[in-house]
């Protein structure tokens, strides 16, 4: 196990940094697009023209999703079967911020989008608050995409 290790185990824990940014995030994202689209088909039923503005608000939780994709396309390009241990442990580090946040923001995003969802059946000339609200939930996404990529490319080995 330790020959393993020190042979090969840069590839691996880098590559699975890049496996935890994707999944974590893409998690995230596929279950608050998933809220909100929930909350925007019972919408539909009544008032169809609002499909517009409730799928902008069903796009921003897929957002974390993306950003974990990028970082680990990243990160891919970094890989090397001979990279150190040390610097896959590194690589794998700089994937956690977008995976960890990225999941549980795209979460806590889609419950306020799906919030916004009520918000523009109600009164549609306030629905932009709804999106707003929204979106303040991703800049934590943002930030967490920002660390991680800085993280990524701030360190050469």
């Amino acid at each position: 196990m330790s020959e393993f290790l020190v042979n090969y185990g840069g590839i691996f824990f880098a590559g699975l940094g890049i496996a935890c940014a994707v999944i974590l995030s893409g998690i995230g994202s596929a279950r608050g697009v998933g809220i909100v689209g929930e909350a925007a088909a019972g919408l539909m039923i009544e008032e169809p023209q609002k499909f517009g503005r409730s799928l902008i608000l069903q796009l921003l939780p897929g957002t974390q999703g993306l950003y974990g994709f990028v970082i680990g396309l990243l990160v891919l390009g970094k890989l090397d079967v001979g990279m150190p241990l040390a610097e896959g442990l590194y690589l794998f580090a700089a994937c956690l911020p977008i995976a960890l946040v990225g999941w549980k923001s795209a979460i806590s995003q889609g419950r306020v989008a799906a919030s916004g969802i009520t918000l523009l059946a109600k009164n549609e000339e306030n629905s932009t608050y709804g999106i707003i609200y929204a979106v303040m939930v991703e800049t934590y996404a943002l930030l967490s995409f920002v660390t991680s990529l800085i993280l990524v490319n701030a360190v050469s080995f």
